[in-house]
């Protein structure tokens, strides 16, 4: 699939001063510290590119959720502090990301270094997709050119990813491009056979990326929570377990899809949904793991994970697959011993070197770079660095921040 925007390889960025959306939005332990830096490490090429090319770089990055404010837990100050140890080499912070000191530390700022600017998100205008805010930006630092390679955020509007390309040539970082040949890849010209693997809470966050795999998929495996919204609706009891009410019409409608394409007598065996489940009466460290018939299920239990058949099961329906896809853990993957489902498929996927295997991200992603922590996730094909970001890429859904680019 090619890239149908510009990327920052074919414009002339050498000697410029370029701004880049990177989206640093890690998670930081109790202590304060980042817990997890795999976002900074996967924009590492592109920022050690425009080194290369004497660029003068200045990074915009939003974290958390601080809605307008200034909220000190949330700078941008230790990321850079980070970023600089990732590049063995001093990465200068400034305290905003618009106005006068921005514009004095940008002129100041030496060819092949790097400036990280404030939390865009302690301004209302990030979220709002203001114009005013956007060129104040590009004007405040300096940029000749806009470099988008915040791909956990392209999914939304916002002021640094579609307002700012008003107001300088705008394209794509490398990070961007292999997320978007990556995914795209899988779901449009996928090697066969394709199998999706869906988990996590939400169906309703899911909908149109089930429809894009019943039509796509060879085989579709659920677990998670997700999986007992379709039990429920099979009739069966799933206890106190994480489930959306309501769905019954869209679940219905996700069968009638399947039936269209396999037929009626093919859909349990093209949905593959737990036979067996792993159960607790309580969601702690101290809850063992009891596996029971998904028939079994008694009132005050919750289903917490794939039982040992299932597990199985999900694990051949990947073995020897050409592409697989997977989104959403199988299990209460937070703890251990309700994670066995989500290690056997990761095993199983970093087991086969010539399966294409695509992690989206969010939840799956952390679960992925904890499993995989020697390899820091290069075990498998693609890890995203998006979480609602590649579920709506998959799901054929508009991208603001890329649709604004450059055509290539």
């Amino acid at each position: 699939m090619g890239f149908p925007k510009r990327s920052m390889l074919h414009v002339p960025l050498d000697g410029k001063t370029v701004l880049v959306r990177a989206d640093y939005n890690v998670p930081f332990d109790e202590k304060g510290q980042i817990a997890d830096d795999f976002r900074l490490t996967q924009s590492l090429p592109t920022l050690r590119n425009l080194i290369e090319r004497d660029c003068k770089i200045v990074i915009c990055s939003h974290l958390g959720r601080p809605d307008g404010k200034v909220v000190p837990s949330e700078s941008l100050e230790p990321i850079a502090k980070r970023l600089g140890e990732l590049l063995n080499d001093h990465v200068a912070f400034i305290d905003d990301c618009v106005g006068d000191r921005v514009h004095q530390a940008s002129k100041r700022l030496q060819p092949g270094k790097v400036l990280v600017l404030e939390n865009l998100r302690f301004h209302a205008g990030e979220e709002a997709n203001d114009a005013t805010f956007a060129e104040l930006l590009i004007k405040d630092s300096g940029a000749q050119y806009f470099i988008q390679d915040g791909f956990g955020v392209v999914h939304r509007a916002h002021a640094s990813t579609a307002a700012i390309t008003q107001f300088a040539p705008s394209v794509a970082g490398l990070l961007l491009k292999r997320e978007w040949e990556l995914i795209t890849g899988a779901m449009k010209n996928p090697k066969r056979p394709m199998v999706a693997v869906l988990g996590g809470a939400k169906i309703t966050d899911k909908i149109k990326v089930i429809d894009e795999f019943i039509e796509i998929a060879d085989n579709i495996v659920i677990g998670g929570a997700m999986a007992n919204t379709f039990l429920k609706y099979q009739g069966y009891r799933i206890g106190k377990s994480v489930h959306e009410d309501g769905l019954d019409d869209i679940v219905k409608h996700i069968y009638s899809q399947a039936e269209k394409k396999v037929g009626r007598e093919g859909v349990d065996d093209f949905i593959i949904l737990p036979m067996d489940v792993v159960v607790a009466e309580a969601i702690d460290h101290k809850s063992r793991r009891m596996t029971v018939d998904v028939a079994d299920v008694a009132p005050s239990e919750y289903i917490l994970d794939l039982g040992n058949e299932s597990i199985r099961t999900a694990v051949e329906a990947v073995s020897g697959a050409g592409t697989v896809v997977w989104n959403g853990t199988l299990g209460y993957a937070e703890l251990p011993q309700f994670a066995h489902g989500s290690a056997r498929m990761a095993l199983a996927l970093a087991s086969q070197p010539e399966t294409v295997s695509v992690i989206g991200g969010g939840d799956t992603a952390d679960f992925i770079l904890h499993w995989d922590v020697a390899k820091k996730g290069g075990s498998f094909t693609h890890v995203s660095t998006g979480g609602g970001a590649s579920i709506d890429l998959m799901a054929g859904e508009p991208m603001p921040g890329i649709e604004a680019l450059l055509d290539a």
